[in-house]
């Protein structure tokens, strides 16, 4: 599955309001998504409760994997910016 190294944007990390945005746009797109820090376990990213598990705080690598590059596109860059603002 392609993968992307993506910097977290979100300024309280990946937590209730940008791993909800997240989660929702995966389910939206109809297409298996998974995130992982770095060296860890790969998570539903469409679950925000399992985005929330992660502890992706802001700065943190974390890893984009999707068969569907345009929505490798659209959650990297979700990823990266900050949700919060």
């Amino acid at each position: 599955m392609p993968s992307r190294t993506v910097t977290v944007g979100s300024s309280v990390g990946l937590h209730a309001r940008p791993a909800t945005v997240i989660a929702e746009a995966v389910t939206g797109s109809g297409v298996a998504v998974t995130i992982a820090t770095v060296g860890g376990d790969p998570v539903d990213a469409g679950s925000a409760l399992l985005l929330m598990t992660l502890g992706a705080k802001h700065g943190a690598d974390v890893i984009v994997s999707c068969d569907d590059s345009a929505v490798l596109d659209t959650v990297a860059g979700l990823v990266e910016r900050d949700l919060d603002a």
